[in-house]
């Protein structure tokens, strides 16, 4: 075997070194020679540019002929004749394979190709310690790891090795990759003999990588590394080839062609695939070339002397097989039931609907129960300390997936139990108000809130599973009820904020009549449309302020009256009632400041003061109206009353109490803010002077109601029409002039005294004038003089009509008279006609015709 290598323990010659060395023989001793072997290979000059291969695979699987053809190296091969052993131990051989002229890419220098003694052999039977040993030293040592099997044994476990790499993996990850640190990669190679075609070479490949990434995700790692991934140490390439010895001619060419994939490489930088050959620089261990014996002999007598190198024995490990081989068989009944209620949490929550699965508890518990037991009875058989093992992570992954399904259950529950309660208290009050009753918003709250965590309390009750501690969900009912008390208090709020509108409401409505009946004092008396009901003038029009002040003042006290005794009912705390008490006092004061703003309209205010002037002007003191004489103290009384009024506008322009001459103290009336005022509380207010001194306006300025521009043009405005009321009181005087003189009387009754007595005894005239006179005193009693007037002014017109039509006619018709004054003839006509009379008794206009518009 081999007899042409240069063995362990021989004093080896250049003939044997032209073939190659053995690292470490069947007894597991290793050679001290090899740094002899790559000094006469010159391979010890390269320094880091050398690569280091290893062959791994069952016995009898063409290992070394395929290494062989490979690298054109001379390891020995197994008669066709007889099927025994014939490699032992690890042997090493520098590739020999040239690159042809004209061949891309060539293969890359200094290739040391190790042939690796085969598993699962007759020879060692059940002493499965050395290839163990034997592949850790390939894994760990080596850059490329061609895994040698055939395509019938993939999907196998032990046929692919699967059990020995996964062994052989744990135990590398805890010598050699203690850490992030120490990090080295491979290139995990396998070439898959024998390859027919009816399988994909893609199928096979995923076949591979599920059982290796399964593997991977059982092994034990070390602190830190729990969430590591193969493939933060591993890569993986995968090539074909043909049957040897039915398709020779096919195999040899495959084989050349994998030949050129040996070559120096990189990854893409787009989507880190391979570009160029195998050998990448992330998998060489950066040792160099003439330390490499050095190295190659620490590692493996690491390996050679830890004791966690004691591996399982075969029934340890037939004991994980078949664990692992029913706990997968046992997971997808586990899978059959659990996976449909998975897709239907995933789609409410891709839907963003909070659905609660029904009776998820008793199915996810049913379902556990039965995968468990399924488990201990077809496994508790093997061997105890496994089965316990196995029995552990199938529990663990069975919880993991239950553990996300209650959660997200419990999630929904939270957020459908919250939404339910808001909606519920929220109806609840909506249906009081509809009411018009009273109704108690703290009883609403804790009603809807024992009824919602009842709910809670019973699901989460139905998804605990005895002996099962992560099942105990009360963390999970305190976080409820805690969002509970949070919801319950957003919606004391808004209803605080509702309760401070509906008293914001009132507050503008009594303000409305209050402040208006003050203002339209202002223009009392019994000309004025403004005059109260009982003809009484309010005492002084100095103190306007004063009485608008205090009806203000009274009716925001009522207000706080109310809210605080309604926000009691709501179990506010006093830092919340005295919150909404500042921002009622502060709108209130807006209000005010509005309805002020309202009637001190232009508008508004001149009506105020001309109704003021005319009680004033048009009346005496007692309340009489004045009836003007020309004797009369016209413009004393204008005057004064002009004064007066115009003596309101200062008195207007300015929100003064009497009493002080000053404004009111509004920042003690409104008080300072509240230390629980949050942000959203100041949003809708609206900056007070003298109270927010950050927004630059003075109380001065807050009680300012007419500008001074505004005072001048009403001036300007009020006295033109004063003016106006005067001319009028001044022509009504002039007009009473026209009386008769007593005297005038007398001498009527003298010359005319005959005439009178001469109507008093005749009783004709006597009986006419009486019918005359009554008829008169009727008609004017009933208002028909007027009609009577237009029906004697139109018959008076239509006869002077009538006497022209006629003295027309005659003219016409009268030869002599017509040619006397040169009149033409008369048209003949067809009829008579008669004129239409307009109102006035006069002949109408005739409609101009249709036609010619």
């Amino acid at each position: 075997m081999n007899g042409h290598f240069a063995a362990v323990g021989d004093g080896p010659t250049a003939k044997q070194y032209e073939h190659g060395i053995q690292v470490i023989d069947e007894d597991k001793a290793f050679n001290t020679n090899l740094n002899d072997y790559l000094s006469e290979t010159r391979v010890a000059e390269a320094g880091f540019n050398y690569h280091l291969i290893s062959v791994f695979g069952s016995q009898s699987t063409g290992k070394s002929t395929l290494l062989n053809h490979l690298f054109k190296t001379e390891f020995s091969v197994m008669s066709e004749s007889a099927r025994r052993q014939t490699t032992k131990g690890i042997w090493m051989s520098k590739n020999k394979r040239l690159a042809a002229a004209g061949d891309t890419p060539a293969i890359a220098d200094n290739i040391l190709v190790m042939d690796v003694e085969g598993t699962d052999g007759r020879e060692r039977g059940e002493d499965q310690d050395f290839e163990r040993k034997s592949a850790l030293f390939a894994l760990a040592t080596s850059e490329v790891l061609i895994v040698n099997i055939w395509e019938h044994q993939v999907g196998l476990y032990q046929g692919a090795n699967m059990g020995l790499l996964k062994t052989v993996f744990e135990v590398n990850l805890q010598l050699f990759l203690k850490d992030r640190q120490s990090q080295t990669r491979s290139l995990l190679f396998f070439v898959i003999r024998d390859h027919i075609g009816n399988t994909p070479l893609a199928n096979l490949r995923d076949t591979l990588i599920q059982d290796l990434t399964r593997i991977w995700s059982s092994i034990s790692k070390p602190q830190g590394l729990e969430n590591s991934k193969i493939e933060d140490y591993f890569d993986f390439a995968f090539a074909a080839l043909p049957h040897k010895i039915l398709q020779p001619d096919k195999f040899l060419e495959e084989v050349d062609k994998l030949s050129t994939r040996f070559t120096a490489g990189h990854r893409s930088a787009k989507d880190q695939e391979f570009v160029g050959g195998v050998f990448l620089p992330e998998y060489h261990r950066r040792i160099p070339a003439d330390g490499l014996s050095v190295y190659a002999e620490g590692v493996w007598d690491q390996i050679v002397n830890n004791k966690d190198l004691d591996l399982p024995t075969q029934q340890e490990l037939l004991a994980q097989f078949r664990c692992d081989e029913i706990s997968r068989e046992v997971l997808v009944g586990f899978d059959a039931v659990i996976v449909p209620l998975e897709e239907q949490q995933a789609e409410a929550t891709r839907l963003g609907n909070n659905t609660v699965l029904p009776d998820l508890g008793a199915t996810g518990a049913g379902a556990r129960e039965k995968c468990v037991k399924a488990f201990e009875t077809q496994a508790s058989r093997y061997h105890k300390g496994v089965y316990g093992t196995k029995r552990g992570e199938l529990e663990s992954k069975i919880d993991t997936r239950l553990k996300a399904l209650y959660q997200t259950q419990l999630s929904s529950a939270h957020k459908a139990g919250v939404e339910a309660f808001s909606d519920a208290v929220t109806n609840a009050v909506k249906a009081g108000q509809k009411a018009g009753g009273a109704y108690e918003f703290a009883e609403i709250v804790d009603r809807q809130k024992k009824k919602a965590l009842e709910v809670f309390r019973k699901e989460a009750q139905s998804l605990l599973i005895q002996g099962v501690a992560w099942t105990n969900f009360k963390p999970q009912y305190r976080l409820f009820e805690k969002e509970l008390d949070q919801v319950s208090a957003r919606l004391r709020k808004e209803e605080m904020r509702r309760l401070a509108i509906r008293v914001e409401r009132w507050v503008k409505s009594r303000l409305g009549d209050a402040i208006g009946l003050e203002f339209n004092k202002l223009g009392s008396g019994r000309g004025g449309s403004g005059a109260p009901e009982d003809g009484e003038k309010p005492a002084t029009e100095k103190d306007l302020w004063d009485r608008v002040w205090g009806a203000f003042c009274g009716i925001v006290a009522e207000a706080e009256t109310r809210f605080t005794d309604r926000a009691k009912s709501f179990e506010a705390s006093p830092e919340e009632v005295e919150v909404g008490l500042w921002r009622l006092r502060r709108k209130s004061w807006v209000a005010l400041r509005e309805k002020i703003e309202e009637e001190m309209m232009e508008s508004n205010i001149l009506m105020k003061l001309r109704e003021n002037f005319e009680d004033k002007f048009r009346y005496d003191e007692e309340g009489v109206p004045r009836i003007w004489r020309p004797t009369d103290d016209i413009e004393g009384v204008y005057t004064r009353a002009r004064e007066s009024t115009l003596g309101l506008i200062p008195l207007l322009a300015r929100f003064r109490l009497a009493e002080t001459y000053a404004a009111p103290d509004l920042p003690s009336f409104i008080g300072p803010q509240p230390a629980g005022v949050d942000p959203e509380d100041e949003e809708d207010l609206v900056p007070i002077g003298g109270v927010d001194e950050e927004e630059g306006k003075s109380l001065e300025e807050e009680m300012t109601v007419l500008s001074e521009s505004k005072r001048q043009d009403l001036v300007v405005r009020f006295k033109k029409m004063a003016d106006g009321v005067y001319v009028e009181a001044k022509r009504s005087a002039i007009g009473g002039i026209t009386q008769v003189p007593l005297y005038f009387y007398v001498i009527l009754l003298v010359l005319g005294w005959n005439e009178i007595v001469m109507v008093l005894r005749n009783p004709v005239l006597f009986m006419l004038i009486l019918v005359m006179g009554g008829g008169t005193y009727v008609a004017y009693t009933l208002n028909l003089l007027g009609p009577m007037m237009q029906m004697a002014n139109a018959a008076s017109n239509q006869a002077v009509e009538i006497g022209k039509e006629k003295l027309r006619d005659f003219l016409e018709s009268n030869e002599t008279v017509r040619q006397a004054i040169a009149m033409p003839a008369r048209q003949q006509s067809s009829g008579i006609s008669m004129d239409r009379l307009d109102s006035r008794g006069k002949k109408a206009q005739p409609a101009e015709d249709d036609d010619e518009i």
